[in-house]
């Protein structure tokens, strides 16, 4: 093991770009303030439903749902996705 890649007994850390806490995982504020700056497409400025589908897109992208163990007694909704290959 590399000793700097490791560590033991810390409440939160970066991981594969998010941040995991004991409260669940989370993506980085770094990430989010570069979908913030994202400028709008060129190919689509005059038409407001490519404008208004953007900033959708934009709103779900800074504000991923949170990953988190599951909790005894409360319901667990579970999404797949498969392919036949």
């Amino acid at each position: 093991m590399n000793p700097f890649k490791c560590a033991f007994g810390v409440t939160s850390g970066k991981f594969l770009g998010f941040v995991v806490r004991r409260s669940g995982i989370k993506i980085e504020q770094a990430k989010i303030d570069v979908i913030v700056a994202m400028p709008e497409p060129r190919t689509c400025m005059s038409s407001k439903v490519c404008k208004g589908s953007f900033q959708n897109v934009k709103t779900y992208l800074m504000s991923p749902p949170v990953l988190a163990a599951p909790i005894q007694g409360k319901p667990l909704i579970l999404y797949v996705a498969v392919q036949e290959q």
